[in-house]
C-alpha cells in the first residue's frame, strides 16, 4: 500500500444515467390500497360468475388529494384514526374509571341514562359539579351504628332464632330493625367536610361488607340511617353535596338487593332442560313465585319503617325491584310515591326527594312520565313557603342571605324540569309557563325552565321570556341569572329574524343599567356572542364600548380577567375577517383592559392563533398589519431568560406564521423594508429569525423568477441587498446548526441569482463555524450526538461545492482547502471515525471535480470544469490533494489496535475505502489497482469483513467488468476471492 497515484476514473454521466435506468411502467393503482379478490364461481350450468370484494373507482373532486383519492379513505393512517378508542384521560374526564374489584353501582342506571339518547345530561355529569359547588367550613354531625362485639353477638343470637316459622322469621328480623333503630345509635359531633365525606364512604363500605357477609338487615339498617340523614338540615349550604354523597349509598343497597334477587330468579326456558338466570330483559311471568315473595319481603320490611322520609328513600333505592312484580307496577309506584312526598314539611328536604325520585324513575321506567309533572306542581305549590317565618328563622340561625338559599334548590330543580323537558312537546313548556305565571312567577323557577327546555322550544318564544323576566319577582335570586341563560338559548339556537333586533335591544337596555361588574360581565359574556351572530360590526363595537365603560371605573377589569378573556374568544370564533375586526375602534382599547402580563400574553396567543386558522389568503393591510405587529411585540417581550422552551417556542411559531402571511404582491422592495422593520422588533427569538431569513431568500427567488433568471441591474442590486440581509441576520441566532444550514441555504440562492461574491461569503462563514459545533446538543429533550448532524450536513455541503467556481485571487480549490484545515483540528469524539467518513466524502467531489463535464451547473454559472477545461495543474491539484486524504485513511488503518472490536473497523474502513476507489478511481492504472486489491485483502484478512457488503462488492465488480471498458474490473474480479471464516 505504500506507493500508489491517484488518478479519478473519468466518467459519462449521460451514458450512464441511460446504463443504470429502471424499466418503468404506467400503474394505475396505488401501492399502499387494499389488493383486489375476485371469487370465481361456477354454476352447474357452467358459466362462471365474478365477484369483486374491492371498493368502487373513487369519484373525483374538485380539490384532489393524491394518497387520499388513490386510497379511497384505506390507508393506513386513516385506518388507525377511524378505529382509535377514547384516550385513558378523556375516560377518566367523563368518569368512567371504577375502584379496581369493585363493579360500579351506578352502572345499571348510567346504561339506562344513555339510552335516552345524547341530549339527556346524565345525572354522573352532574356529580361532581354539585360536590365541588356546595362546600361548608363549618363543623358536621353523623349518626350511624357500628355494633360493638356484644351487640354483634346480640344480633347473631337472635339471627338463630330464624328456625321457626315463617312468621316468626319475619317477626324476628322487624324486631331487629326496631333494635338497630332504638339502640347502639352513636352521634358524631364537629366533623369536619372531608371527615364526614369519609365517614359517608366508610358506611358504603360498611354496607358492601355487611351484604358480603349475608348480614342483610345490618345493610337495610346502614341504608335507613343515610336515609335519615337527609331530613338534617342543620348545615344547610352543604345539603346538596350530602344529598349526592348519600344517594350514592342507596343506589348501591338498591343494585344489591336487585341483583340478589335476579340471581335466585332461575326459569326454564321453552325447549330447554336446564334452568338458566334471568336475562337482561326479562317479563314478570319469567320470575319464580319464590323470587317474587324474596321481592315482597323486602318491600314489607321497608313499608315497616317507621319514618316517613328514610323509608319513601329506601324503597325508591329499590324501585327497580317493582319489575319482578307486575308489568305496571313502576307507573302506579311513582305516582304513589309522589303523592307520599307531600308529607314532607321542609321545602328544601321535599325537591331533593323528587329529584330522586325523578332520577330512579327516568332509570327504571324512562317511558312513564305522568309523576314528573306532577312533582313539579306539587313544589310549585310548596314555593310559597320559602317566604314564611319558619323558613326566615332557619336562615336566621345559619346566618344565610335569600339568594343563597335559593341556589340550592337549583341541582334539584333542575333535574326534575331537565326530566320534564326530555323529548316533550312544546304544549309542556307552554303549560309550564302558564302555571308558574299563575302561581309564583318567580325569578328561580323561570331560570330553570329556560336552562332545562330545548333552545329551540325557548328562542321561538324569546320575546315573550323577555317580557316574563321583567315581571318575575327577584326575590332573592338575581334576574342577570336569567338573562345569562335567556342569551345562552339564543345562541344555541336562532330566534325569529323579526324579533333579533327587539330582543337584543330589550335585553341590552337593561344589562347596561347593572351596576355590580361581576353581575354585568357575566351577562356580557354570554350576550356578545349573540349580535356577533346575527349583526354586523357596529353592534358588536357597542357592546365592546360598553364593556369597556362598566370595566374601567376602580379598574374592576382586574377581578374579571376570565370573562374578559371569554368575551374576546366569542368574538375571534365569529368574526375572521381581520380587517373588519381592527377597525372597530372599542377592539383595541379592549385589548388594553388585560394589563396583567401573563393574561395579556395568553389573550394575544388567542389572536395570533385565530389569525393564523382563519386568515388563509396573504395581506398587506395596513390596519391589520399595525395591529399585529403591536400584538406580536407584546408577546415577543414577554420572553424573558426564565421563559419555559415550550412558551417560546408557541410564541415563535405564531409569529412566524404571521410573517409568512404578510405579502406586498410584485413591490418587492415594500416586502423587504418589511422583513428589516420585522427583524428590529423580534431579535430575541431564533425560530422567528430563520423564518425571516427563508423568508428573505424565498424573496430573492420570487425575483429570480420575474425576471426569468435574467438579472437588470436593478434586479441584481436587490438581490444582493437580500443577501446582505441574510449574512447580517444569520450571526444573531444561537443555535449553530440553524447557522449552518441557512449560511449554506443563502448561498445556493446567492448563486441561482448569480452573486458569485455573496455566495462565497456564506460557503467561508459556514465554514468558519464549524469549530462551534459542541459534541453533544439536545433534542427534544434528549441528548443526541452531533457527529451524524455534522457528518450529514458537510456532505450536503461538498454536493455544493462542486457547482461553486474558485475565485481568481484564491487559488484552486480554496474552499475546499479551507474545510479540510478546519476538519483536520476539529475534535471529534475519541475512537470515532468520522473524519475518516468525511475524507471519503470530499474523495467522492474531487473525483466529480476532475472529470471533463461536471454531473449538474446552476444556470448561468460557469463552474470549474468551464473554468479550467481539465487543465493538467488542476487535475494535479485535485490528485494531490486526494493522494494526502488516501495517505491520511491509510495511516488511520494502521493505528488501529488488533482487539476484536479494532479488526472489525479496520476491515469496514478498508472495504469502505476500496468501495470509492473501485467507483471514483482509475483502476486501468496499476497502482490504484493494486491497492484496491490490497484493501480487499485486508478487509477478508482476520474474517471480520462484513459478508453481505462484500457479496454486493462483488456483484458491482462484476457488472462494471461486463461494459465495454471492463477488462481492469475483470482482472480485478479474479483477484477477489470471498473471505472464509475458520
Amino acid at each position: 500500500m505504500a506507493t500508489y497515484e491517484w488518478s479519478s476514473r473519468p466518467r459519462n454521466y449521460e451514458r450512464d444515467r441511460k446504463q443504470t435506468a429502471l424499466a418503468s411502467e404506467p400503474t394505475f393503482e396505488h401501492p399502499l390500497k387494499l389488493i383486489t379478490v375476485s371469487e370465481v364461481k361456477v354454476k352447474k350450468t357452467g358459466k362462471a360468475s365474478l365477484k369483486s370484494k374491492s371498493t368502487p373507482p373513487p369519484k373525483t373532486s374538485s380539490v384532489v388529494d393524491p394518497l387520499s383519492s388513490a386510497l379511497d379513505g384505506t390507508d393506513p393512517l386513516s385506518q388507525l384514526a377511524a378505529s382509535a378508542t377514547i384516550d385513558p384521560l378523556s375516560r377518566a374526564a367523563s368518569g368512567t374509571f371504577t375502584k379496581p374489584g369493585r363493579k360500579d353501582s351506578t352502572d345499571s342506571v348510567k346504561s339506562r341514562s344513555d339510552s335516552l339518547g345524547d341530549s339527556f345530561e346524565p345525572w354522573n355529569s352532574k356529580k361532581v359539579n354539585i360536590l365541588t359547588t356546595y362546600t361548608t367550613s363549618e363543623k358536621l354531625s353523623i349518626t350511624t351504628s357500628f355494633l360493638s362485639q356484644s351487640e354483634r353477638e346480640k344480633v347473631v343470637m337472635k339471627s338463630q332464632i330464624s328456625q321457626g316459622t315463617v312468621t316468626d322469621k319475619v317477626k324476628n328480623r322487624l324486631e331487629q330493625l326496631d333494635d338497630f333503630e332504638e339502640g347502639s345509635v352513636k352521634e358524631m359531633l364537629n366533623l369536619s367536610q372531608q371527615d364526614y365525606v369519609n365517614r359517608i364512604n366508610e358506611l358504603n363500605d360498611a354496607l358492601i361488607l355487611s351484604w358480603e357477609q349475608d348480614q342483610k338487615v345490618k345493610a337495610l339498617k346502614i341504608a335507613i340511617q343515610c336515609s335519615k340523614l337527609l331530613a338534617d338540615t342543620s348545615v344547610i349550604q352543604f345539603y346538596p353535596s350530602k344529598f349526592v354523597l348519600i344517594t350514592d349509598i342507596l343506589d348501591t343497597f338498591g343494585k344489591l338487593v336487585y341483583d340478589r334477587i335476579r340471581r335466585k330468579s332461575t326459569y326454564q326456558p321453552p325447549g330447554s332442560s336446564s334452568p338458566q338466570m334471568l336475562p337482561e330483559k326479562f317479563t314478570p311471568d319469567q320470575v319464580p313465585d319464590s323470587a317474587k315473595e324474596t321481592c315482597r319481603n323486602w318491600f314489607f320490611k321497608i313499608a315497616s319503617i317507621r319514618e316517613l322520609i328514610p323509608r319513601l328513600y329506601v324503597e325508591v333505592a329499590i324501585m327497580k325491584c317493582y319489575g319482578f312484580l307486575t308489568t305496571g307496577e313502576y307507573s302506579q309506584a311513582l305516582l304513589r310515591l309522589t303523592n307520599q312526598m307531600r308529607g314532607i314539611g321542609d321545602p328544601l328536604v321535599a325537591i331533593y326527594a323528587r329529584a330522586y325520585l325523578c332520577r330512579v324513575g327516568v332509570a327504571v321506567a324512562p317511558d312513564v312520565k305522568d309523576h314528573l309533572i306532577n312533582n313539579f306542581f306539587d313544589f310549585l305549590s310548596t314555593f310559597p313557603q320559602l317566604q314564611k317565618d319558619s323558613v326566615q328563622n332557619i336562615l336566621a340561625v345559619q346566618r344565610l342571605v335569600m339568594a343563597i338559599y335559593l341556589s340550592l334548590y337549583s341541582p334539584a330543580l333542575d333535574w326534575i324540569l331537565q326530566c320534564i323537558s326530555h323529548k316533550t312537546s312544546e304544549e309542556a313548556l307552554t303549560e309550564i309557563l302558564a302555571k308558574c305565571k299563575k302561581q309564583c312567577n318567580n325569578a328561580l323557577l323561570l331560570n330553570s325552565i329556560i336552562s332545562a327546555f330545548k333552545p329551540e322550544f325557548i328562542s321561538k318564544r324569546a320575546l315573550g321570556f323577555t317580557e316574563l323576566i321583567k315581571e318575575c319577582e327577584e326575590a332573592g335570586f338575581p334576574k342577570h341569572h336569567l338573562y345569562c341563560s335567556l342569551g345562552t338559548n339564543l345562541v344555541l339556537a336562532d330566534p325569529p329574524e323579526d324579533q333579533r333586533l327587539t330582543v337584543l335591544n330589550e335585553v341590552w337596555k337593561v344589562v347596561m343599567k347593572i351596576k355590580i361588574p361581576k353581575a354585568y360581565i357575566s351577562c356580557a359574556e354570554v350576550w356578545v356572542e349573540y349580535p356577533c351572530k346575527h349583526f354586523t360590526k357596529r353592534e358588536v363595537n357597542t357592546i365592546l364600548g360598553d364593556i369597556i365603560k362598566h370595566m374601567l371605573p376602580d379598574r374592576a377589569f382586574e377581578d374579571n380577567y376570565p370573562q374578559l378573556q371569554s368575551v374576546m374568544s366569542k368574538v375571534l370564533s365569529h368574526m375572521h375577517d381581520f380587517s373588519i375586526l381592527f377597525a372597530m375602534d372599542k377592539f383595541l382599547p379592549f385589548l388594553d383592559m388585560f394589563q396583567k402580563e401573563s393574561v395579556k400574553v395568553e389573550v394575544c396567543k388567542n389572536i395570533m392563533e385565530a389569525f393564523a386558522r382563519h386568515q388563509t389568503e396573504p395581506t398587506n393591510d395596513p390596519v391589520i398589519l399595525n395591529a399585529l405587529m403591536f400584538i406580536c411585540r407584546t408577546m415577543h417581550d414577554s420572553v424573558t431568560a426564565l421563559t419555559i422552551e415550550d412558551e417560546r417556542t408557541e410564541i415563535s411559531q405564531l409569529i412566524s406564521s404571521f410573517i409568512r402571511k404578510v405579502s406586498f404582491g410584485r413591490d418587492f422592495e415594500q416586502q423587504l423594508s418589511f422583513y428589516v422593520e420585522t427583524r428590529a422588533y423580534f431579535s430575541n427569538l431564533d425560530d422567528v429569525l430563520v423564518t425571516l431569513v427563508q423568508c428573505v431568500n424565498k424573496l430573492s427567488m420570487e425575483t429570480r423568477s420575474v425576471v426569468h433568471g435574467k438579472h437588470s441591474r436593478k434586479t441584481a442590486a436587490f438581490v444582493r441587498a437580500c443577501a446582505a440581509y441574510c449574512f447580517i441576520t444569520i450571526p444573531s441566532i444561537i443555535n449553530v446548526f440553524h447557522r449552518l444550514n441557512l449560511y449554506l441555504v443563502s448561498g445556493h440562492v446567492a448563486f441561482l441569482n448569480q452573486a458569485l461574491t455573496q455566495g462565497d461569503a456564506f460557503l467561508k462563514a459556514a465554514i468558519s463555524i464549524i469549530p462551534e459545533v459542541p459534541r453533544i446538543i439536545t433534542i427534544d429533550r434528549k441528548t443526541r450526538s452531533t457527529e451524524v448532524l455534522l457528518i450529514s450536513y458537510i456532505q450536503n455541503f461538498l454536493s455544493t461545492l462542486l457547482i461553486v467556481p474558485d475565485h481568481p485571487d484564491n487559488g484552486c480549490l480554496y474552499l475546499v482547502r479551507g474545510l479540510l484545515n478546519i476538519l483536520q483540528d476539529y475534535t471529534w469524539e475519541q475512537g470515532s471515525a468520522a473524519k475518516i467518513k468525511v475524507y471519503m466524502s470530499v474523495l467522492c467531489l474531487l473525483a466529480a471535480e476532475s472529470q471533463e463535464t461536471y454531473a449538474y451547473h446552476i444556470p448561468n454559472v460557469d463552474s470549474n470544469d468551464s473554468l479550467y477545461g481539465s487543465d493538467k495543474k488542476f487535475l494535479a491539484e485535485i490528485n494531490g490533494i486526494c493522494n494526502t486524504l488516501v495517505g491520511e485513511i491509510l495511516d488511520y488503518l494502521k493505528t488501529l489496535s488488533q482487539s476484536e472490536a479494532g479488526l472489525k473497523r479496520q476491515a469496514a474502513t478498508a472495504l469502505q475505502l476500496f468501495h470509492h476507489i473501485v467507483v471514483f478511481g482509475d483502476i486501468s492504472k496499476q497502482p490504484i489497482a493494486t491497492l484496491a486489491t490490497n484493501l480487499w485483502n485486508l478487509g477478508k484478512k482476520h474474517g471480520h469483513g462484513d459478508t453481505k457488503f462484500m457479496v454486493r462488492l462483488l456483484d458491482h465488480m462484476k457488472r462494471l467488468a461486463a461494459g465495454s471498458d471492463g477488462k481492469a474490473y475483470k482482472e480485478m474480479v479474479s483477484k477477489m476471492p470471498l473471505q472464509t471464516r475458520t
